[in-house]
């Protein structure tokens, strides 16, 4: 690969990390905390290209071009879809495709020493991976009786209707699956639509025989916009 493609593909990779960055499309790939690392990659990608443009320049290679190689490999250029990829299209976050395919559902932190104590209040919001950690390993029953809001996307399998979210710990390449089963009057909204379902849990509903997603009585649903965040983490 010729030096001048080398730079333009090190500028185009580059910008392309700094428009994830800063549009926050970053958040549908890796987590919030790797942010930083991400600007900075892109930030040292043009500043290297750069220095190696301006380095040529002033060596003369650019008027020295050598007439035998004057046209790349196609299958160098192939290399920028990815990047145009990036500048074009706004790829969705990970759904309820990967919720079917997964061989475990509900894969949660098995410690009993993470589970503090609810907040107080009518209707405690609460992420899915608190949730469907305390229904499988908090055997004194403390969600029992209490009414909680729950945010995440809709998913229908088996003539069941499902509340579902991803959890990363570093990478979409890593989520894992979460999913609650809803009970009572579910609207027929389509599928990954994303909502806000307040109920209560169905006591010991949890157990491993269906890996452990626990069933929750809908009080009220609420069609809502998918977040900044889709991911939990």
């Amino acid at each position: 690969m010729r030096r001048e493609t080398q730079n333009i593909l090190l500028v185009l990779l580059g910008g392309a990390l700094l428009k994830i960055s800063f549009s926050g499309l970053y958040l549908r790939y890796v987590q919030k905390s790797l942010l930083p690392l991400l600007i900075a990659a892109g930030v040292v990608m043009i500043g290297l290209a750069l220095f190696a443009i301006v380095t040529d320049i002033r060596r003369g290679k650019a008027a020295a071009e050598d007439h035998g190689h004057a046209h790349s490999s196609r299958s160098t250029w192939l290399m920028l879809l990815p990047v145009m990829a990036v500048f074009l299209i706004s790829p969705p976050a990970l759904g309820g495709d990967v919720v079917n395919s997964a061989a475990d559902t509900n894969q949660t932190q098995r410690s009993r020493n993470l589970l503090g104590d609810l907040p107080s209040g009518d209707v405690i919001p609460l992420s899915m991976t608190e949730f469907v950690t305390r229904t499988a390993w908090d055997e004194s029953g403390t969600l029992d009786g209490r009414r909680v809001k729950l945010t995440g996307f809709l998913l229908r399998a088996e003539g069941d209707s499902f509340v579902a979210r991803l959890a990363i710990s570093c990478c979409a390449a890593d989520a894992r699956p979460l999913k609650v089963r809803m009970t009572g009057d579910v609207p027929a909204l389509p599928d990954e639509q994303w909502v806000e379902v307040t109920g209560q849990v169905v006591p010991k509903s949890a157990n491993e025989k269906n890996s452990w997603v626990p069933s929750f009585t809908v009080e009220s649903f609420t069609a809502v916009a998918e977040p900044v965040e889709p991911y939990e983490s």
